[in-house]
């Protein structure tokens, strides 16, 4: 069917990258790397399965994006800039 054909990954992922540019802030970028890296892991047949078993590698190869993009571009300490002088001062 099709949810074991690569190439709807592979687009689906990249629907989903589109979507994230739309609506900016990191919530649809790791639906996009995961569902990018279920295409490549179809295409490369490193898996084969049912609907379950592909859907449970998307959620996973999307939970461990999400990880790492909140690791390295998540809120960090300080992130919020104090304006202590107006631009207009000398």
């Amino acid at each position: 069917m099709w949810w074991s054909i690569w190439w709807i990954w592979v687009v689906a992922g990249f629907l989903i990258g589109v979507l994230e540019v739309v609506v900016p802030g990191y919530i649809f970028l790791g639906f996009a790397i995961g569902a990018v890296m279920t295409g490549i892991f179809l295409g490369l047949d490193i898996l084969s399965g049912g609907p379950a078993f592909l859907f449970l590698t998307f959620a996973l190869c999307s939970l461990v994006a999400w990880v790492a993009l909140r690791r390295t571009m998540g809120v960090r300490r300080g992130q919020v800039k104090v304006w202590d002088r107006d631009i207009n001062d000398n």
